[in-house]
């Protein structure tokens, strides 16, 4: 048991990789393309200093809580959605506030490793639309003046591409009118894929869209932002400084964190650092964000 935790300390440390687990017919892929580094009390402010002291697992050397930064690939037969697309291949750095550095790029090769190309993905789901997310739909092919995924629809909650004035005023037009070529808005309840169905939920943007996943008895919870850290399995109370309302995003997450805890349920939290793909162990003995490898 001690080996184990062990392993599980150090994932809590690192960036994930390529994994992959399948749902029956399905597979579904977590699919990187970088990583952010996080202050934790700036990231999640109900906290304290001795809560981190407490909980020295989740941090770096640096004391950084560490984020994956990447894409999920769902392949059903000879077809491939993806939901979210990375940053890209920027890098950012802040001397203050919750995000302390964010990298990325990967995403193409993540691809290649995993046996697909771009073309190959005939549409991209976003779960919202913050750079982190739509990085690599709003650039082209390296080398190329074409867009990575031009040949894609662009799958946008309602509520979500209603409100892209937000982002507007944050200075990314320019992204907007990227993404308005291919987009196709979706409601609450919505079929987008052969079993992966979007739901919209309240708290970190506007219309942040959750995907569910269903095949061989079980189902996969792709939640998107609705958490950063697996910290928020164990308090989900403490809700991240991005989200646009903090209130509405904590109730959310106590309603997700017993879904999780259901059997064959699993999540996917694309900045879980290499813990991405997990399940909720409710019963007191240690973290209940536990992760699922098969």
């Amino acid at each position: 048991m001690g080996d184990l935790t062990v392993d599980h300390d150090e994932r809590l440390r690192r960036p994930a990789g390529v994994r992959s687990i399948r749902l029956g017919d399905t597979k579904v892929s977590y699919v990187p393309d970088g990583e952010a580094r996080f202050r934790p009390r700036a990231l999640l402010q109900d906290t304290t200093d001795e809560v981190w002291a407490a909980h020295p697992q989740y941090a770096d050397a640096t004391g950084h809580l560490v984020g994956s930064i990447g894409a999920l690939l769902v392949e059903h037969g000879d077809r491939a959605l993806l939901i979210d697309s990375g940053i890209g291949p920027q890098t950012f750095e802040a001397p203050d506030g919750p995000l302390a550095v964010i990298r990325g790029g990967a995403l193409p090769q993540g691809l290649a490793k995993l046996g697909r190309r771009p073309e190959d993905i005939e549409a991209v789901a976003f779960t919202h639309l913050h750079p982190d997310h739509i990085g690599w739909a709003c650039l082209p092919s390296p080398g190329t003046d074409r867009l990575v995924f031009a040949h894609a629809e662009h799958l946008i909650s309602e509520p979500e591409w209603e409100r892209r004035d937000v982002l507007e005023a944050q200075g990314m037009t320019e992204q907007v009118a990227t993404l308005a070529r291919r987009v196709r808005t979706v409601k609450d309840g919505e079929e987008v894929f052969p079993g992966v169905r979007v739901r919209i939920v309240p708290g970190h943007t506007h219309g942040h869209a959750e995907y569910v996943i269903t095949g061989g008895g079980r189902r996969l919870i792709a939640f998107g932002d609705a958490a950063h850290s697996p910290a928020q399995i164990d308090h989900p109370e403490w809700s991240a400084a991005f989200d646009h309302d903090r209130a509405r995003t904590a109730d959310h997450r106590r309603r997700l964190v017993a879904e999780l805890a259901e059997p064959g349920t699993i999540g996917f939290g694309v900045h879980f650092a290499d813990v991405v793909f997990g399940h909720v162990r409710q019963d007191g003995d240690g973290p209940a964000w536990r992760a699922v490898d098969a």
